[in-house]
């Protein structure tokens, strides 16, 4: 579905963070790994995050060059919470149907918390040369793999807000100004409860930049100032939404008139005609980029010879020509996970899409502004759950 992607992230998050008891994992297939498969395979791909909108197109592309080694590519979706219970079943049965899962940071850390994703590196770096050219906040979002992804998608994300012109001339600058149009607009600021939105959790990340709090990476003891901004934000907020796209309708229709928003979030649904064409949006000062990424990862017990076929197939993926595909309609923007892949290089259809809903001061605000990784599983948790309860309580949807 190309617009409804709220992340619902908390049920994983809470398994990464908490721990589940230890699963010793299937045994992986022995001997080592060919350069390629011995006949053409049956490609299974599980998408938990939206991915296939970027990448289907790439994968398709490589299974019809390549037919000796891909006869067949079969694509499912999922909630990422279904995620780790589908490849662990699997596993524990010994018989594992998925060769390929296609997903975000939420469950790519509830599967390396249950040691459910095959080792990729540094085993195969030499068969995957793209990594080496990953832009800046591709490489430091590729950290949070470690050995066990690789990063395939990626963008700044934000956190941005948007408006109508036409309602609100005279949008916030900052983070105070913020505050001051809530406190004259009851019920104007919106942003979804950030455990089921990407925008909501990326705003909740971002605060502590904009607000020069002690420690931005730890919610515990270091957003004083952060948790004082937004119990006092509170005062003058009537919902919080379940979900981003209730947010971009309430947006316009009037009942919101400033929400936070992403690069994406911001471009697809004006390309959709959820949100009109005419919506801004603005970086408040000091802001700092909250990144996030898509992730290939191969689930333990997938046979050697179709972890073969699938290191090719990501291995094409991060070529430039492939790259190109993941700008889409904005849904990820930029999208390109590697350097040196302009949107003249993009589909037709993308150029088409982003030359009029796109922001020409996009590629400015990504030069000039700092880019963060997200929390680590444990602090995100956290940092939900106090906002679950000293601040959505009794105002978000669930």
């Amino acid at each position: 579905m190309r617009y409804g992607r709220a992340t619902v992230v908390t049920a994983l998050l809470l398994t990464a963070a908490c721990g589940a008891p230890e699963s010793p994992g299937a045994a992986d297939p022995t001997g080592p790994v060919p350069d390629r498969p011995s006949s053409a395979i049956t490609l299974n791909v599980l998408d938990v995050a939206g991915n296939l909108q970027l990448t289907q197109g790439m994968i398709d592309e490589f299974a019809k060059k390549n037919p000796d080694q891909i006869g067949k590519v079969t694509y499912s979706k999922a909630t990422a919470p279904e995620l780790v219970g589908k490849i662990k079943a699997q596993q524990d049965a010994g018989r594992v149907d998925i060769d390929l899962v296609l997903t975000g940071v939420d469950g790519l850390a509830a599967g390396i918390d249950q040691d459910l994703w095959t080792p990729l590196l540094p085993t195969h770096a030499a068969r995957l040369p793209g990594m080496n050219d990953y832009l800046p906040g591709a490489a430091a979002m590729q950290k949070l793999a470690g050995d066990r992804g690789v990063t395939v998608t990626y963008y700044p994300s934000g956190p941005l807000i948007e408006y109508l012109p036409g309602t609100v001339p005279n949008p916030p600058k900052t983070a105070a100004d913020l505050l001051a149009y809530a406190k004259a607009n009851p019920g104007a600021v919106q942003y979804a409860r950030p455990s089921n939105s990407g925008p909501g959790r990326t705003f909740l990340m971002g605060l502590p930049y904009l607000l020069g709090d002690a420690d931005p990476k730890d919610p515990a003891n270091g957003w004083t100032k952060t948790w004082e901004y937004l119990a006092e934000l509170n005062k003058y907020v009537t919902l919080y939404p379940s979900s981003t796209s209730e947010t971009m309708k309430n947006l316009a229709n009037g009942s919101a008139k400033i929400i936070v928003t992403t690069t994406g979030w911001d471009i697809n649904p004006r390309v959709l005609g959820t949100v009109p064409k005419e919506a801004k949006v603005g970086a408040l000062d000091g802001f700092h980029w909250v990144t996030d990424a898509h992730y290939a990862v191969i689930p333990r017990g997938v046979p050697a010879d179709k972890q073969a076929a699938v290191l090719n197939l990501i291995r094409d993926m991060l070529t430039p020509q492939q790259q190109a595909k993941a700008y889409d309609q904005g849904y990820f923007y930029p999208g390109p996970a590697i350097k040196d892949v302009p949107l003249s290089a993009a589909p037709a259809d993308s150029q088409k899409a982003l030359a009029e809903y796109g922001r020409p001061e996009y590629d400015q605000l990504i030069a000039g502004n700092p880019i963060e990784v997200p929390l680590d599983a444990k602090s995100l948790v956290a940092a939900f759950d106090r906002w679950d309860r000293e601040i959505g309580s009794g105002k978000a949807g669930k």
